[in-house]
This record gives structure tokens, sequence and C-alpha cells, in this order.
């Protein structure tokens, strides 16, 4: 498995810097395609390593053919042509993801029946018999995208997202998904070294993903099905030494993880997915308003203090959660002195009302919504004292 390819790595958009900052810590050199896929060069191994490794991409996918397409014929025929019984057998499922940006069609479904059709009619004319198929992406998926007047296809060796670690079997409330959790924590700059403090924890996928990152767990391990397993080039034993390879990394105990929530439910969901996730025990969760959270002591490297509040999106929300904001600022300002505080949030109207100066103002998007994570420099003492003697400057208040 030496041969290298240009492997595709996609994300959610707003998310490719800290994808970015990944590959580059794992050694790799990365190139942005588009604001939601990266693209490096490496082996089919570096890329079923990746699906282990990586904490905010989506999928990573392995090339098998690239060609001219200016209508829906081309694309079946040219996708027919390719050798799909060196690539896939007939025990598993086969499903088609298309991405298409083509005055030819508009609908991206006619392009996955094209490719599906083209993929199942060679398989029958060379083997005898053809795949079963369906939209469930549980065993091989092939990734088709389309631009203009070219396609590609390749081998999408993650099947179902990444984001979908395994471990949150109970997600309460509108959860975060764990690929955003990670994103949110790797601009917040946490590497585990400080304390982290997670108020209105909800399900408890920020808390978890810090104690994933704090003791340097590789969060694919938390899944034992990929689409790669469902490919002719699967070889079963290397995987294994693969993931092997990975779980032997030296791991690391955070700084203290305080999780809370005022929802006992919420905090029973919480503890049984970080149960599930294997880092239960790095985290301390408690039942309690959010103004009411444990701090832990903090040292020079200060602490790292997260929320994310509802954002109130449904007409009538926006003034009732207009007090819950402000407190959030009061409980900043009060209580965590000398920490650096985020506030992730869809709403810049509620974000007005925590009342301090923003230091950062960074986009995200939750699904279709454009969000942004604010930054607040909390600072203590000394600190303060020399902030308000500088000259004037810095951000509007959010």
């Amino acid at each position: 498995m030496t041969e290298t390819r240009a492997i595709r790595v996609s994300c959610s958009r707003g998310m490719a810097p800290y994808l970015t900052q990944e590959l580059s810590a794992l050694g790799h050199a990365p190139r942005e395609l588009a604001p939601t896929a990266l693209e490096l060069r490496g082996t089919l191994h570096d890329a079923w390593r990746l699906n282990l490794q990586l904490r905010t991409a989506l999928s990573v996918l392995w090339p098998l053919a690239s060609f001219p397409c200016s209508s829906p014929d081309e694309l079946f025929e040219a996708t027919r042509a390719v050798p799909w019984e060196e690539h896939l057998g007939l025990e598993s499922n086969l499903s088609v993801v298309s991405r298409v940006d083509t005055p030819t069609i508009s609908d991206p479904r006619f392009a996955n029946l094209r490719v599906k059709d083209a993929i199942v009619d060679r398989m029958r004319d060379q083997l005898g018999d053809r795949p079963p198929s369906g939209p469930e992406r549980t065993g091989a998926v092939v990734r088709a995208y389309w631009w203009g007047n070219q396609a590609q296809l390749f081998a999408d060796l993650s099947g179902q997202k990444l984001s979908d670690r395994g471990y949150r079997k109970r997600p309460h409330m509108a959860p975060l998904r764990e690929t955003l959790a990670a994103g949110l924590l790797l601009a917040a700059g946490y590497d585990g070294a400080q304390p982290f403090v997670n108020p209105m924890c909800g399900s408890g996928t920020l808390a978890i993903e810090a104690a994933l990152i704090g003791s340097g767990r590789a969060p694919g391990l938390l899944r034992s099905d990929y689409g790669l397993q469902h490919w002719r080039s699967y070889d079963a034993e290397a995987w294994q030494e693969i993931r092997r390879e990975v779980k032997a990394a030296p791991l690391r105990t955070p700084a203290p993880i305080v999780a809370t929530d005022h929802n006992p439910q919420a905090i029973e969901a919480a503890r049984h997915n970080a149960q599930t996730a294997g880092v239960e025990a790095l985290i301390e969760f408690g039942v309690c308003d959010f103004t009411e959270t444990p701090i832990p002591a903090v040292g020079e490297a200060g602490g790292v203090v997260m929320l994310n509040p509802e954002y109130g999106l449904r007409l009538g929300d926006t003034a009732a959660l207009a007090a819950t904001y402000n407190e959030v600022g009061d409980l900043f300002k009060q209580h965590f002195k000398g920490w650096t505080g985020f506030l992730f949030t869809g709403n810049a109207e509620l974000a007005k009302k925590v009342g301090l100066r923003t230091s950062r103002r960074l986009p995200f998007f939750n699904g279709d919504i454009e969000c942004r994570l604010l930054r607040y420099e909390l600072y203590a003492g000394s600190k303060k004292q020399k902030k308000q003697g500088q000259a004037p400057g810095g951000e509007p208040r959010a």
C-alpha cells in the first residue's frame, strides 16, 4: 500500500481551518480545495488512519476516477468504464452520494441514480450478479462530485459520517454535532492543560470531546465499522494493526473538566454518553443552575469556560432568553476572573446582552444556522488594571 494519491477530507462549513490544524499536526501538508474540503497526498493506509485520528472531519475519500462530463449519459458511461469488480464485492450494500454544480441537472439524486445504475450494470456484466443497494451508508459508499464539466468518483472510506462517534446513545435536546464541538474546543485553544468548565452541558458533547482531546484519545477508536471495511482493498490484519498503533499513543490526564445542567435527565444522558466514550472518570458532572456551577482552581495557564445557550430562533424566544444571556455576562465577570470565556450562539442580538467586550468572533455553522464563537478575556487583578491603563481599542461589544 505504498502508492500515494490525492486524499480528500471533507468537513462542515467553517471547519476547514481547524481540520487544517489537525492534519498539519499529524505531519500532513493539506491544501484547501473548497470551504468544506481539503486535499493531501498519502497512501491508502494513511487514509484509513485518518478515520481514527481526525476530530473535525466528516469523511475521508479515496480517489477512483476523474473524467470530463457534460451530460448524465456521459456520467453513466464514464462510471461504467471503471473496473468496479476490482473494487467491490457482491455482499455489501452499495450507496451513492453525489454533489453536483452543473447546469445539466438540478437534483443530485438523479446523479446518484445514474452512478448507481452504471456500477451495478458493470458488476452484473462482469460477475453475473449485482450488490444490494440503498441509501443507508452501512456498506460501500461511493461519492460522486460533478462540477461544471468535470466529474470525480471516490470511495468513501468513512461510510457513516465521522461525526457519528458512537458514544451518543442518549442525545437529549438538540445536541451539538461531535465534530462541531471538537472544532469549538480547538478554536478555543483547549488542549487539556487548563481546566474546562461547561455549564448548560446538555447531553455532554462538549465535555466529552474535551475529555477526548485532553486525554489524547483518538475519537475514531470508539467506532467499529467504517466504509473502508466494505471494499476489496480491505485487509483486516493491516486495519487491526493500524488501530493498535493509534491506540498505543500515550494518554494524558487532563486538568479538571466540569459539566453541569439544571435538568437531571440531561446529566443522566451526559453521564451515560461519557461512560460509553470511556471518559466518565475524567468529567465531574453536576445538577445545578448554570450560575452555581462549581469552579476548579486555576494556575497561571488560566482556564476555559464555554457555554452554548439556546439561540431563541422562534418568535418570542429572544425576549425570554435576554435575561439568561445577561446572567452569562454576570457569571463571567463575577466568578471566572483569570479565565477565558467562550459563548457559542446563533443569535447576535442575544449575544449583545452579555454586556462584555469580545476579543474574537469566530464563524461556525450549526447545521444551516450561522453562528459565532465569542471569546472574552476575563482579566483579574493586575491584568485587568494593566488592560484599563492601555490606550482604547479592541472590538466593540458583542
